[in-house]
């Protein structure tokens, strides 16, 4: 119960106002909103762009836009992130609290029904009911949302606002980045044995809130005798496997979960035909491909089939690092083989969607922007 309890994140709903008066406005809202994407959680709308005179002071016209967002962050995070991304691209906060030309300004209008005032934030923000360049563009994303404090719609505190400065909706669109979890419902992680597919699959289950399955290795009796003994258990080993992952991914991927965006797995039952060509002989592999095109039939395909290509003298480092001990003796050639079914199976699927990503020179797990490379090539994929 603890461990379920750790891992229920709970996604809320924000609305950001965006405006910049500097450079190129429209590039500068896109940016930002490419990077709220990336840094703070899904864009669900974004409103039309809103010109308006300089508030408060004499300088270029504003480009104004509001955007829903889903978001795992807690406020006091959110906002830091949201002052971290000002600053990646290239706002200078000045000490004065005097109004000036903005690069970008990215402020938190409301964060669900909820009321807050801390020294680094209040919400709703304090001024937006006197501002129509902020309440216009939410007004056209979330006109029937309530007000917290004036609980009235915002639509509503549109009309009442007392601001009589002109504002136009300009026919500029601004582009949506598209989550992971509208792309796909399925997505599997293959790779050779130390590749990192467990690990990366955990990491994106655990930031885009996707039903994890994890191949159940550790629960095979046969898999330390197979090191051991190769030629004896290769052939109870890759049943044992292929009934498991069978079973396994017929059962979870069967189950709607509600409060999972999509499904993601560290394997997929290829996986099974690939070993089993490297490790069976001739007449046992004749009898497990008849069982295993049964199951193939019936098993449900991944929207994207991502593969981890490693080299393979960073696979046998991984390998030595994670310190199985039955998985001690694995040879180069071995990798070198399992690598090579791998690679025919890639070539030869004509109705799967695969991504190869060659992370031999990345790591993931320590480096955030290698994650993010990662990440991007998966959003980015297209057939």
């Amino acid at each position: 119960m603890p461990n379920e309890i750790k891992a229920l994140r709970i996604q809320r709903i924000t609305y950001l106002s965006l405006g910049t008066n500097q450079g190129n406005k429209t590039e500068n809202l896109q940016n930002a909103i490419d990077l709220i994407a990336e840094e703070v959680g899904s864009i669900l709308k974004i409103a039309s762009i809103y010109e308006t005179a300089s508030w408060g002071f004499d300088s270029n016209d504003f480009y104004n836009t509001c955007i829903k967002v889903s978001t795992y962050l807690p406020p006091e995070q959110l906002i830091q992130k949201l002052l971290w991304i000002e600053k990646e691209l290239g706002r200078v906060r000045k000490t004065s609290d005097s109004y000036a030309d903005r690069l970008i300004d990215l402020d938190v209008l409301l964060f669900e029904d909820e009321i807050i005032f801390t020294p680094e934030l209040i919400v709703p923000h304090p001024r937006m009911l006197d501002r129509k360049f902020a309440l216009a563009p939410l007004a056209e994303i979330a006109k029937n949302v309530i007000h917290p404090i004036a609980k009235k719609q915002i639509v509503n505190c549109l009309k009442e606002c007392s601001d009589t400065s002109e504002i136009k909706q300009l026919d500029i669109v601004l582009e949506r980045p598209i989550p992971i979890s509208e792309q796909y419902n399925y997505i599997a992680i293959e790779g050779n044995i130390g590749a990192g597919k467990t690990t990366l699959a955990t990491m994106i289950s655990n930031d885009f809130n996707a039903k994890i399955v994890l191949e159940r290795f550790a629960d095979n009796p046969f898999l330390p005798k197979f090191y051991e003994d190769q030629e004896r258990y290769a052939f109870p080993l890759e049943m044992s496997f292929l009934a498991d992952r069978y079973q396994q991914l017929s059962d979870d991927l069967a189950q709607f979960d509600l409060f999972k965006n999509f499904v993601i797995s560290d394997y997929y039952i290829f996986k099974s035909l690939i070993f089993a060509q490297v490790t069976l002989q001739n007449d046992e592999y004749k009898l497990y491909r008849k069982m295993f095109d049964l199951m193939y039939k019936e098993i449900v395909k991944p929207d994207l089939y991502v593969y981890l290509y490693q080299n393979t003298d960073r696979l046998l480092q991984n390998i030595e690092k994670r310190g199985r001990e039955y998985e001690q003796n694995i040879e180069a050639s071995y990798l070198e083989k399992i690598h090579d079914g791998y690679s025919n199976f890639i070539k030869t699927q004509q109705n799967l969607n695969i991504l190869v990503i060659d992370v031999s020179e990345l790591d993931f797990v320590q480096n955030k922007e290698d994650y993010k490379t990662i990440i991007k090539k998966i959003k980015e994929y297209r057939p």
